[in-house]
């Protein structure tokens, strides 16, 4: 056997505070594990425990004192939380989207934390979505505030209409641990059905004829397994197994197709994909597999009339697109093959076009492709650097298509697009009050040299008349092929204002520059992802920017695993380091299988039980196990109790060995003990808690008394 799990010895000491004006202490109770012939000691693994009232104690001790910590930014945060509201159009309305006879949208109120879900019927020869203050005959379809009332969190796992657009399933979530109460409302009555079902996943799809409801469950270690087929008006007690994954590394989900012909089973694990369909037509048919699975192919699907698209990756790193017959599912046909260097993202189907999500060079693109022909055209936009995404488009049917587009400079901006004459019509940009003016600020594109000589590019954004080496926050998260994209915020401007440089590092593990530039940023490769943010450090100290005692990095989840690590290899380029739910000791949870993701994740950080070369290389970087006596730079760390997908216990752990072993740092932690992953759930909330943040770097900074 290559391990054995930890086993904690001895009695859990209770937490003790020295004086009101020090840290809490807590003892060792020491734990060991062995691997691979690595006899390991862990000290606070007792944490682990949110059940033991110690555990409660220790991080209910660690927020008062962070509050004491930061007394003195008390005004300071009320300033920044109030010029973020100040500048927010708090009273406002989503653009309406069309879905058969309905125009959608959500809207929110002043001094509400949540927003309420809409619709109007669409007039007679009405073809524009309408603009203004709700109408008179506008149907609330949920009330996110009524929902939350009472409650310390609130979020909506799925929001669905039925096809006909007289039913709602939805999906509520009151701790923050994404397990969801599944509902089904009658929206021409307002009935809201008995028939609930507890504890489902993400992610729903109905039925042609509105009968049947398909949906989600995860299993012990939160994983999504299995799709199942609810009859609307029938008790849970009834609903049926349509297909369960046994494979541990393989996540499911449910969806319907945008032309409402095919519920699609999509089942994939972290660098392979297995696709079923059922006839929407016909609910209780069995699951038809698109392609057999194959280990290193992935590939997802898109129905288009007599065909589905495959956007795959098979003998094609960046992916190419290819399609297959819808009625008997077989051989592939190349539509768009495989260029080197430009990475397809995912194809949208339309009844007489297909949208392309692409990007190249580090930059997200659009291109269109008419139906029955090879012709097409990338949308042109007219900034260096921008973010652009397709944006909602519920109708199949339809000749425009609805986009966002932003930049760090432009704040979000929904167009509409007629896809044969190429015409842009701006629908709305978010409302910046208080003046704002995009011209006060640039933005540019700094590139930086790794260690092994690769080029990493930096996204910039400042306040014009910002001097050289000015104070500065340099942003990162490197993992999951995920792409941190040039993009606006309302509370950035709380830093540029005060003459913070912005910065994004597009650093390797993340997928900005393609498809190797995630792999060369993962498993035994994926020390990468923090030594080409350090080289972004760097570049920002070298080329002017900023200097090393005024810059603040920050990340968070993946992001915070890069904040640990580079706080342990180079903790004289920072001055200071957020860190955001973060995963610190992803040594010790991914050798444990119990845990959620964990299975899920070897194909991402390797497989630590089976390999010894895997141990040894996550050991070597993991946060928590490389903390040393060093000068680290001033340490927030921010987590969540009912997280899933991070646990509570990974910061709580690495902020205790930190003041243990380098006892003359500042190290605070602050603990949500009433959120998940995403933190505080009401959009006020979520403000104080960046206000919080803002506060602290400006204070790191020097600059709290701006």
């Amino acid at each position: 056997m290559a391990g054995e799990n930890a086993v904690t010895t001895g009695n859990v000491a209770p937490v003790t505070t020295e004086t009101p004006d020090s840290p809490p202490t807590v003892r060792a109770v020491p734990s060991e594990r062995t691997f691979h012939g690595d006899n390991v000691t862990d000290d606070y693994s007792w944490l682990a425990d949110k059940d033991n009232p110690d555990t409660i104690a220790y991080l209910t001790a660690e927020n008062a004192w962070t509050e004491r910590a930061t007394a003195h930014l008390a005004e300071l945060r009320d300033r920044v939380f109030q010029e973020i509201k100040s500048r927010t159009q708090e009273t406002d309305l989503s653009v309406p989207s069309r879905k058969g006879n309905f125009w959608y949208y959500t809207r929110t109120v002043e001094g509400k934390q949540y927003g309420i879900q809409c619709r109007v019927p669409v007039a007679p020869g009405e073809t524009d979505p309408p603009t203004g203050d709700a109408r008179p005959d506008e149907q609330i379809l949920l009330d996110g505030n009524a929902l939350a009332e009472g409650k310390d969190f609130f979020a909506l796992g799925t929001f669905d209409v039925s096809p006909d657009g007289n039913w709602l399933a939805y999906a509520t979530d009151f701790d923050g641990g994404e397990r969801f109460t599944l509902r089904v409302k009658n929206l021409v009555t307002g009935e809201i059905l008995a028939d609930e079902v507890p504890d489902t996943f993400y992610g729903t799809a109905w039925s042609a004829d509105d009968s049947a409801l398909f949906y989600t469950t995860v299993d012990d270690a939160w994983r999504p397994h299995r799709v199942w087929r609810h009859t609307v008006g029938r008790p849970a007690t009834e609903d049926v197994i349509v297909f369960e994954e046994p494979d541990e590394r393989f996540w499911v989900g449910v969806e319907l197709t945008r032309s409402e012909k095919f519920i699609v089973i999509d089942t994939n694990s972290k660098i392979t994909s297995e696709v079923r369909v059922i006839p929407a037509e016909t609910p209780t048919a069995e699951p038809i597999v698109v392609t057999p699975r194959e280990q290193g192919v992935e590939y997802s699907i898109e129905h288009h009339g007599h065909r589905f698209l495959i956007l795959h990756n098979k003998d094609a790193e960046d992916f190419a697109l290819a399609y297959t017959s819808a009625d008997n599912p077989g051989a592939w046909v190349e539509l768009i093959p495989h260029q080197p260097g430009t990475r397809l993202e995912s194809v949208d189907a339309f009844a007489r076009h297909l949208v392309i999500s692409q990007r190249r060079d580090g930059l997200t693109g659009l291109r269109v492709l008419g139906d029955g022909s090879t012709d097409s055209y990338d949308m042109e936009f007219p900034e260096p650097l921008f973010s652009v995404a397709l944006a909602g488009n519920p109708e199949y049917d339809t000749g425009s298509v609805r986009i966002n587009y932003t930049s760090l400079i432009t704040p979000d901006s929904i167009y509409d697009v007629d896809l044969v004459t190429r015409q842009m019509t701006l629908r709305k940009r978010k409302p910046v009050l208080g003046g704002y003016d995009p011209a006060d600020y640039e933005q540019f594109r700094e590139w930086a040299t790794a260690a092994d000589g690769t080029q990493v590019p930096i996204s910039i954004v400042a306040r014009k008349g910002t001097g050289k080496n000015a104070p500065a926050v340099l942003y990162g998260y490197g993992s999951y092929e995920h792409s941190v994209d040039p993009y606006f915020s309302i509370a950035r401007l709380s830093l540029l204002d005060r003459g913070v440089v912005f910065a994004i590092a597009h650093i390797r593990g993340g997928g900005e520059m393609g498809r190797r530039w995630y792999e060369e940023g993962k498993l035994l490769a994926k020390k990468n992802t923090f030594t080409d943010f350090v080289a972004c450090a760097q570049a920002l100290v070298t080329k002017g920017w900023t200097t090393a005692d005024r810059l603040v990095a920050r990340g968070g989840s993946a992001g915070g695993l890069l904040m640990g690590a580079i706080a342990n290899i180079a903790p004289e380029a920072f001055a200071g380091i957020v860190a955001q739910v973060p995963f610190v000791d992803p040594l010790t949870s991914i050798l444990d299988p119990s845990l959620p993701l964990t299975v899920t994740e070897w194909e991402e950080w390797g497989n630590p039980i089976e390999s010894a070369e895997v141990y040894a290389y996550m050991k070597s970087y993991s946060p928590y196990e490389n903390v040393e006596k060093l000068p680290y730079p001033k340490i927030l760390a921010v987590t969540s109790i009912n997280d899933t997908r991070v646990l509570y216990h990974e910061p709580a752990k690495w902020i205790a060995r930190l003041r243990a072993v380098a006892p003359d740092g500042t190290y605070l932690l602050k603990t949500e003990l009433g959120a998940g992953h995403a933190g505080p759930s009401g959009r006020y909330d979520s403000w104080k808690e960046e206000a919080f943040v803002a506060a602290w770097t400006l204070d790191v900074l020097g600059l709290a008394r701006s």
